[in-house]
């Protein structure tokens, strides 16, 4: 099956010392790293998404700033296409669906940052969209939230949205399974 992989918001300021540090997103880049390798090597179609937040009031990805560029783990090659975005759906107001529909590809792997926004915004997107979603749910990281007076830990967030995505949306796996099967596949 052909897939190509979309890379969600994989930027600076969801690590150590960025506006707004996720839980463990330096693992998540690691495991996205693996399989963007995995994607170049067998010449399958790469995205990279990067968002853009460009309002007066923004605390982070704003334009210009260390923060808003995409991690080196998963930097794109010069030839790798990058969709700006200024939403948490990665197809809206971008070329993306245009994009994936040119590729004619059988499944749409969907890796990034955050799990509980912008990764279950786009892979909800996608499905809507009449794609076959794949998420590598160890390329993708959370935050802690709150509710009311309830800290969620970001561990128990991902968790808690990929058992949503996985239930209607997406098939969830792993990184390693996605390459396994792929060179088993080959």
């Amino acid at each position: 099956m052909t897939r190509l992989l979309v890379i969600v918001d994989i930027q600076n300021d969801y690590f150590p010392g960025g506006a707004y540090p996720l839980v463990g997103p330096e693992a998540a880049a690691e495991r996205a790293g693996a399989l963007l390798a995995h994607f170049r090597a067998s010449g399958a179609p790469i995205v990279h998404v990067q968002h853009v937040w460009d309002a007066p009031d923004a605390t982070f990805m704003r334009p210009g700033t260390y923060g808003v560029e995409i991690n080196d783990a998963v930097a794109p090659l010069a030839d790798e296409p990058v969709v700006l975005k200024a939403s948490p759906n990665s197809f809206l107001g971008t070329d993306l669906e245009h994009r994936i529909r040119d590729a004619a590809v059988g499944d749409v792997v969907i890796v990034g940052m955050m799990t509980s926004m912008c990764v279950d915004s786009t892979v909800r997107a996608a499905a809507d969209l009449g794609f076959a979603v794949t998420v590598a749910a160890d390329a993708c990281a959370a935050p802690d939230l709150e509710f009311g007076d309830t800290l969620i830990p970001g561990d128990v967030v991902h968790a808690a949205f990929l058992a949503a995505l996985g239930g209607s949306f997406a098939t969830v796996t792993t990184v390693d399974d996605l390459t396994q099967h792929a060179t088993a596949d080959a």
